[in-house]
């Protein structure tokens, strides 16, 4: 996962910890989530449309 291993994993939970406090993190995580998840809504809603216009204009009589 991106090249790093337990230790390096350690140091940054810690220095998380330290700089957001153990009750801010479960907080921030949730927040990441939610925005993680409505931007993959995001994505897979312009993709759904995206292939409607194909079809639709697929469908149109060519002149």
């Amino acid at each position: 996962m991106f090249g790093l291993g337990l230790p390096e994993m350690g140091i940054i939970a810690v220095v998380a910890i330290l700089i957001f406090g153990p009750k801010k993190i479960p907080e921030l995580g949730n927040a990441l989530g939610k925005t993680l998840r409505s931007f993959k809504e995001g994505v897979g809603i312009e993709d759904d449309e995206s292939v409607e216009k194909e079809k639709e204009e697929e469908d149109q009589p060519k002149v």
